[in-house]
């Protein structure tokens, strides 16, 4: 593992806060935890899967392993932004885990899903905490993750990335 956070190069998070070598570098424990009591997602599913950060505060999740350090383009998906204030999961993070949360999550009837989709903010009672949520639609009875909500101020604003909003119609 490198002593310094380099921005073109893989480097696998520490388990624990006593491996940790780079000042500011969460551990999986730390990620872990924060998945568990933001979103109540527990740490057993995350069990496979290897966690890494490339740059400064951008970290990817890999199904896998390979040697730390890794100096290759892309390794999983995108996973988690850290390294700020509150920390933000990924649109491909929420889809891929989000429907193991039991907390902060919304679900959206039809017409809030489209708007949600297609990048638009609305006005949204929620009597949950603020900050990042994860919003779901019910299809076929079953809530899908659709992406990243930031709810504020009674204000529900799309987090969806704007190469991947869509306007559906009905």
């Amino acid at each position: 593992m490198s002593e310094q956070n380099i921005g073109q190069q893989f480097d696998r998070l520490p388990a624990t806060s006593t491996e940790r070598v780079v000042d500011g570098r969460p551990t999986r424990e730390e990620v872990l935890a924060w998945w568990d009591e933001r979103f109540g997602v527990p740490p057993d599913v995350f069990d496979g899967h290897t966690f890494w950060e490339k740059g400064s505060g951008k970290l990817w999740a890999f199904s896998g392993d390979v040697p730390s350090p890794a100096t290759i383009e892309a390794l999983g998906i995108t996973f988690l932004r850290v390294r700020q204030e509150h920390w933000k999961p990924t649109t491909d993070a929420v889809q891929r885990f989000g429907q193991h949360a039991t907390k902060n999550v919304i679900d959206l009837e039809d017409e809030q899903a489209r708007a949600f989709v297609a990048g638009e903010d609305q006005e949204r009672a929620w009597d949950g905490d603020w900050g990042y949520l994860i919003v779901t639609h019910t299809i076929a009875g079953e809530p899908e993750p659709l992406g990243v909500g930031l709810y504020v101020y009674g204000e529900l604003r799309s987090q969806i990335p704007k190469g991947r909003r869509r306007n559906i119609s009905q």
